[in-house]
């Protein structure tokens, strides 16, 4: 059963989801978790909203479906932009832009411009680290000003619309996409979907340096059956709504004004062709007045196999038997704008004719698409300033890459420093070894948007910065091969030369082992069965390890890894994902000091991937996994319930306390607050960044719940001898209330544990109980 066709969801019901992320916002005392949560979704404009309608009752039916018509730079051309193309995407020259513009503005027969948008996910020419990478600072104002700059950057050549936030929840490693998303908590998730909106659409998106943000991939693209990317998804209505659907909202409640439809199924019911999350959620629940943009070709795949009218190409999911079916059952659906097919353009006028579709939800969408551009200013400022999309010191300025150094330092996490071995000294001769040692194109990660390679600082350049006594030995040969089906992941480290491997640490003080995945390995279409260390990575450790120097393996991936044997065998062990432009600097400022690790991890990494899912926030059993019983819900040949590192997990270089877990009453109304605080000190030796996280339980409800469930964190600096400080969470029914399987959020009676620490496994805890 479709999760929501039995139920239509109350709007009481979308209120309660709205507090479900906002986190009990309480004003002057929030921490930056509530901050980044508070709604900024705006009304209607009467204005704007007048002139939709006018235009509307102008347009032509031939000139309604070209608006809902997205194209391909590869597609767009000059005649499609004069029959009155809605939308086009990809296409970042402004000279390009600009010309389709005013052909769309001054020869097509309304003048309607076209929305030209782009997927800047992490940074346009200013690459930030990945976002499961900047998740890991757990400090959304990383989120927000890789936004804004990213949009500042990808307005300045036109383009008006970015297909960003990707905020889609993942247990899943082995699926490329978790590079993406925000990891696999639905808190932490929302709070960095709601910085990310604003940062792109700040509090007016017809301004010259802000863009509309599409929240994607709706909904739960990012539980996909064996981690296989496009595979269907199949999961409960308390699971959607409490786990998947809370970062969407927060990111629609932040202002997002479009979102995209996901390729895979719910439940059997394909993204861009269900009714209920589209339509009856989305935008009659939640209140989206946006649009909604199909994903590549996704309308063409709601098509049985082989693809009919027009013959083959893009097919699958079996829910329409021809193209003429699959646009009208993509535009009932809720889908607006069609991207790369033209079903519901080309068979329009067929399908009106033959009432398969109506003329007032065309008109619907037409105006969803129209409303977008009017508050985007499209109509008052069209084309793109050629002087500043054209000159460089519109892009990558020194403060850009400050910003995107601070989030590279902000999101590297310390898994391991056995004995202090970190931070080294920059004094001491230092050999970078590994096939990503001396690499700027994997530093930008999948996505990279219109970053160039020769933007980004390698691990050696940044290092050699610090050091000039620094050396450079590869070790083995990498392949970087994209989109390719033969590509295997041993192609990321292939040929070991041991002898220079041995021969450079041997001759250097210490040594810096830069390993993990190339870009290749992470984003859209790049699953993995096997998620351990590629090719012959684990020799160069073994080889390095045998020399008896000090070394860090750091690690640049898109996903948890499987590390194995370089657990046992590495002294210390630095995860860097994938930085982005500034990645050698903020190495180089890690592994000599002058940055503190801080970052927590924003998914578990787990032991094997016979473990996978494995999260944090799971469900209770009745038979809780017990390693010296047999008879319970574990695996007979791993010696431990635990992943590898958990969710929230990560060191320092120094040590913090935190203590004094404080609730400010013993019993709470289901409409009360209880107001919680907390003391983190520093009592190591050198400054330094912890996470305080706030995590609840309910032990006793009506259907299972987690084992934890983050609400609330807050990321502090301290130096040594600073007084505690003491942050304060207010938890309210949004945070100890939950979704049932009918869809109903519901607050019941009963205890609430609380916990409190700087990682999931946070022992510290009281209770307070709701009346």
């Amino acid at each position: 059963m479709n999760p929501l066709s039995h139920k239509i969801v109350t709007i009481a019901a979308g209120a309660a989801l709205t507090m479900a992320v906002a986190g009990g916002v309480v004003a002057g005392t929030q921490s930056a978790d509530e901050q980044a949560l508070a709604p900024t979704r705006q009304a209607a404009n009467a204005s704007i909203e007048d002139k939709v309608a006018a235009l509307v009752k102008q347009m032509t039916t031939k000139e309604k479906l070209e608006q809902v018509q997205l194209l391909a730079d590869w597609q767009a051309t000059d005649d499609e932009a004069r029959a009155g193309l809605g939308g086009v995407f990809s296409e970042v020259n402004p000279a390009n832009i600009n010309r389709l513009q005013h052909v769309a503005v001054d020869e097509s027969r309304l003048g309607i411009p076209i929305l030209f948008a782009f997927d800047t996910i992490h940074g346009y020419r200013t690459v930030f680290p990945i976002p499961l990478g900047a998740a890991s600072s757990f400090d959304p104002s990383i989120a927000q000003a890789d936004a804004t700059i990213g949009a500042r950057e990808s307005a300045t050549v036109g383009l008006k619309q970015v297909y960003s936030p990707m905020v889609d929840v993942s247990h899943e490693p082995r699926w490329g996409r978790i590079s993406e998303g925000g990891g696999e908590d639905p808190y932490l998730g929302s709070v960095f979907a709601a910085a990310r909106v604003k940062g792109d659409q700040g509090s007016d998106y017809a301004a010259t340096d802000k863009v509309a943000a599409s929240v994607k991939h709706f909904a739960a693209y990012g539980a996909p059956e064996g981690g296989r990317e496009y595979n269907t998804t199949d999961m409960s209505e308390s699971a959607l709504r409490n786990l998947y659907l809370p970062p969407f909202k927060a990111a629609i409640d932040a202002g997002a004004d479009t979102a995209m439809c996901s390729f895979n199924a719910i439940n059997g019911v394909p993204g861009c062709a269900n009714h209920d999350t589209e339509t009856q959620l989305l935008k009659k629940e939640w209140g989206f007045d946006g649009f909604v943009e199909s994903d590549y070709t996704a309308v063409a795949e709601l098509r049985a196999c082989p693809g009919v009218k027009p013959d083959g190409g893009p097919c699958g999911h079996g829910v329409a038997a021809d193209g003429p079916s699959a646009g009208a059952l993509a535009l009932n659906a809720g889908t607006d704008s069609e991207m790369v097919s033209t079903n519901i353009r080309d068979y329009g006028e067929q399908l009106l004719a033959q009432h398969q579709i109506s003329m007032s939800r065309l008109n619907d969408a037409v105006s969803r698409i129209l409303r977008v551009k009017f508050r985007a200013g499209l109509f008052d400022h069209p084309y793109v300033d050629q002087a500043a999309a054209t000159d460089p010191a519109s892009f990558l300025t020194a403060d850009d890459r400050a910003a995107a150094r601070n989030a590279a330092n902000k999101s590297m996490v310390l898994l391991k420093n056995e004995g202090g071995t970190l931070p080294f000294s920059d004094t001491l001769s230092t050999a970078v070894i590994g096939p990503l040692g001396k690499d700027q194109h994997d530093m930008l990660g999948p996505w990279w948007g219109h970053g160039k390679d020769e933007d980004a600082v390698s691990v050696y350049d940044g290092i050699l910065a610090q050091n000039p006594n620094t050396t450079f030995t590869k070790g083995c040969d990498t392949d970087n091969i994209d989109n390719a089906p033969d590509s295997h992941p041993n192609d990321a480290c292939h040929d070991a030369d041991i002898t220079s491997v041995t021969a450079a640490a041997n001759s250097a003080d210490q040594v810096v082992l830069a390993l993990g995945e190339t870009r290749e390995m992470s984003g859209e279409s790049a699953a993995r069965s096997d998620i351990g260390l590629p090719g012959d990575e684990q020799k160069l450790i073994d080889a390095v390890k045998a020399t008896g120097k000090p070394f860090v393996v750091v690690l640049f991936n898109g996903r948890p890894l499987t590390l194995g044997d370089a657990i046992p065998s590495s002294p210390a062990i630095l995860e860097a994902w994938f930085p982005g432009v500034e990645a050698g600097n903020a190495v180089a400022d890690t592994v000599f000091g002058a940055n503190n690790p801080g970052g927590k991890l924003s998914v578990s990494f787990p032991r094997v991937v016979g473990q996978v899912p494995i999260y944090y926030n799971h469900l209770p059993t009745g038979r809780p996994c017990d390693v010296t019983q047999k008879w319970n819900s574990r695996y007979r040949d791993l010696q431990s319930c635990a992943p590898q590192y958990p969710f929230g997990y990560g060191l320092s270089y120094t040590t913090f306390d935190v203590s004094n877990l404080t609730l400010d009453r013993s019993t709470v109304s289901k409409n009360g607050t209880v107001t919680v605080t907390v003391d983190v000190k520093n009592t190591g030796s050198v400054k330094g960044d912890d996470v305080v996280q706030l995590y609840i339980h309910d032990p006793v409800a009506s259907i299972s719940q987690p084992v934890r469930r983050l609400r609330g964190f807050q990321r502090v600096t301290l130096a040594p001898g600073d007084a505690p400080q003491r942050v304060t969470f207010h938890l309210d029914k949004s945070d100890f209330g939950f979704y049932d399987n009918n869809g109903k959020f519901v607050v019941e009676a009963g205890q609430i544990e609380v916990y409190a620490g700087d990682s999931s496994t946070a022992s510290m805890t009281k209770s307070f109980t709701v009346q």
